[in-house]
């Protein structure tokens, strides 16, 4: 690994990192309320997750978080498995904006007031595919 070369990953990988950890540990200690509510929402985008008890989709959602956090903001994680990691996870984020009604001005991509949360994680989709293609380019960090 050339650590000279993911330098210019660092700005990405931080602020991306940091973001999702911060929202994972958020979520970790979810009062039952704040748990139903997440479920309800990501359920009303993705049905099957409906079935889950909200508790414990709240516990999985954070330790995802956690986990793709993690993933990004370690320098010897390869860029490519970060970037995936992260557009998979943030691809998730954008289908809830996409799928969610309300979020979206009718007969367009735009958001409404209400989709300014969930559209703005677009740059997180960004920052997975840049990673991505940064080490596919030959440029991610290895020797």
């Amino acid at each position: 690994m050339n650590l000279r070369r993911n330098v210019r990953q660092l700005p990405l990988r931080l602020a991306a990192g940091t973001f999702i950890i911060n929202s994972g540990l958020s979520k970790w200690g979810a009062d039952e309320v704040t748990a139903q509510h997440l479920e309800g929402f990501a359920a009303g985008a993705y049905p099957f997750l409906a079935k889950l008890d909200p508790r414990l989709f709240v516990k999985a959602l954070s330790a995802s978080e956690l986990v793709v956090g993690a993933v990004v903001l370690l320098p010897f994680v390869p860029a490519g498995v970060a970037g995936a990691a992260l557009t998979a996870f943030s691809a998730g984020l954008i289908g809830l904006y996409l799928r969610t009604p309300g979020m979206r001005r009718e007969g367009s991509l735009r958001p409404t007031e209400q989709g300014v949360p969930l559209a703005k994680d677009v740059w997180l989709v960004a920052i997975g595919a840049s990673l991505v293609l940064d080490d596919l380019s030959g440029r991610g960090g290895r020797s």
